[in-house]
This record gives C-alpha cells, sequence and structure tokens, in this order.
C-alpha cells in the first residue's frame, strides 16, 4: 500500500482508493492457475482442485491505511472494499460493512454456480460453450443487482470477457449479447448506483453507451491494480470514452462522473451510500 502511495504521488494523482478483495465463496482452481500463482497454494485444500480464499485481515487494514494517511498527507486515500458475490453471503458481508465503516463499496462477481460448486471464468469456458458462459455471467450479474444492497458500484461488468477463448471462439463481439449487457445495466440504473469502468479490460465503449441509454447516472473508474505499476493504468483512454458517451467529472477528481445534464449532482443512492467526502 505504502509503494502504491508512492506510485500515485509520482503520477501526480490527487487520491487514491484501496478497495481490498473479500471473496467469500469457494471455487474450483485448474493446477496450471496455482502453478501461475504459487501464492495460492496456502489456500487450496486436499486434493489441490478448491481454493477458499482467507478472510480479510481488517485490522491489518484499517492499520496499514491510517499509516499511509499519516505519511502521504498530501494524498486523499479512500478506505474500501471489493464485495465477491455478496448475495450469497449477505450476512457475512453486512457483518464486514458494519465493522469496517468503508467509504466506498463495490460489489463484483466472480464465479458462477456448475454443479454443486463455483468455478471462476477460466474452468468455466473450459467445460461450457463460451456463449453460454457470457449470458449466465450477465443473468448473475442482474441477480446480484437485485439481491444486493451491501454495494453502491459494479465492478467489471465485463470480468466474464477477460477470458473470452479468442483462439477458439473468435474475437469478442459485445453487440452478440446487447440485450444480456442492458438487461443488468437497467437493473442497474433502476437501483440508482454506479457502473465502474474497470481499465484492467478495458471496458468495451458499447457497454458505457448502453449504460447512459438505460438510463445510469454515473460511473467510476477503477484500475484494478493489484499491484503498484498498474495503479491508473488506461485512465486517460477511459476518461475521453466515457466522456464521448456523454458523462463528464464530478466536482472533485475522487467523484464519481454524472452524466453531463447534472454534472455536479449525485444520485440519491450515492449520497447516502458515498462516503468518500469524510475521508482523512
Amino acid at each position: 500500500m505504502e509503494q502504491t502511495c508512492e506510485r500515485a504521488i509520482e503520477l501526480g494523482l490527487p487520491a487514491v482508493a484501496f478497495t481490498e478483495h473479500v471473496d467469500f465463496a469457494s471455487w474450483i482452481v485448474r493446477p496450471q492457475d496455482v502453478e501461475d500463482f504459487p501464492h495460492l497454494k496456502a489456500f487450496v485444500g486436499p486434493g489441490g482442485t478448491t481454493l477458499t480464499p482467507p478472510p480479510l485481515d481488517l485490522d491489518g487494514y484499517l492499520e496499514c491505511l491510517q499509516h499511509c494517511r499519516t505519511k502521504f498527507p498530501q494524498l486523499r486515500i479512500i478506505s474500501g472494499v471489493e464485495l465477491g458475490e455478496p448475495h450469497w453471503n449477505p450476512d457475512a458481508a453486512a457483518a464486514l460493512l458494519h465493522a469496517g465503516g468503508f467509504d466506498r463499496v463495490l460489489g463484483s462477481l466472480h464465479c458462477l454456480q456448475i454443479g454443486d460448486q463455483h468455478s471462476e471464468m477460466p474452468y468455466l469456458y473450459q467445460n461450457r460453450e463460451p456463449a453460454q458462459v457470457v449470458r449466465e455471467y450477465l443473468a448473475e450479474v442482474a441477480r446480484l443487482v437485485a439481491a444486493s444492497e451491501a454495494f453502491n458500484a459494479l465492478a467489471h461488468i465485463d470480468y466474464v470477457v477477460r477470458y473470452w477463448p479468442e483462439h477458439t471462439a473468435g474475437p469478442f463481439d459485445p453487440a452478440d449479447f446487447e440485450d444480456d449487457f442492458r438487461h443488468a445495466l437497467r437493473g442497474l440504473a433502476d437501483s440508482g448506483r454506479v457502473l465502474e469502468v474497470n481499465t484492467r479490460g478495458p471496458l468495451h465503449p458499447e457497454v458505457v453507451q448502453w449504460w447512459h441509454e438505460e438510463g445510469g447516472e454515473a460511473v467510476t473508474f477503477g484500475s484494478d491494480a493489484h499491484t503498484p505499476t498498474g495503479l491508473a493504468h488506461r485512465f486517460a483512454a477511459a476518461a475521453a470514452m466515457v466522456e464521448a458517451q456523454g458523462f463528464r467529472p464530478g466536482r472533485h477528481p475522487y467523484d464519481y462522473w454524472p452524466r453531463s445534464r447534472q454534472r455536479h449532482s449525485l444520485t440519491p443512492f450515492s449520497r447516502r451510500h458515498d462516503r468518500s467526502s469524510a475521508a482523512a
């Protein structure tokens, strides 16, 4: 976290948000996944096929957050959490949010059900028809939005696209799944929440266009940087794309980007749940 703050200052960023991952579901892991990411071995159970993520070290996270705020007073440091599948574990999600008092809360979907287990996208693409995986993913996103009020911004709606098997299925075309995207986006817009433009993908412009057309009031940006070098990756290009789709910068650099017609206002949900202005 210190190195990320140093990188933010180096880039000239006025603020940085640490939205720490919290995943509640265990999922199938492939042998190559463990080979590629050896740190996962500690969380893989007997037989090496199921990964159970550890709980968030909340005390350690908050201690480091405060240390960084003290060390880097010129940087606005926003606390946050990314809840994986909170609609499957509402009580655990609620308990964590109550204890953490986070400034930003993202909701995300990393897994789908396969039999009586859960799986991330690479394994699913190996065992299901690619278009079916995308449609099932977006349908589950819609269920996540409808069933959970724990988060105020939806993270990486295109997470499923990151692993699209282009070598066997050809290039991904979002137009093939327009109705599925619109269904999920419409539910998010109706709930008054925010769409994250995650630049690790990056997000296709069509999805932001559909978000605007379905009534989405605002977007936020996330580089999904798991290392300091990834911080703010592609932000300039993403900002230009979002602006072209009808959204404008907020009053402060760390604010959501609202629709052009209400540049400096947030939706009622955002005013109620986004406490970034109170961050130290």
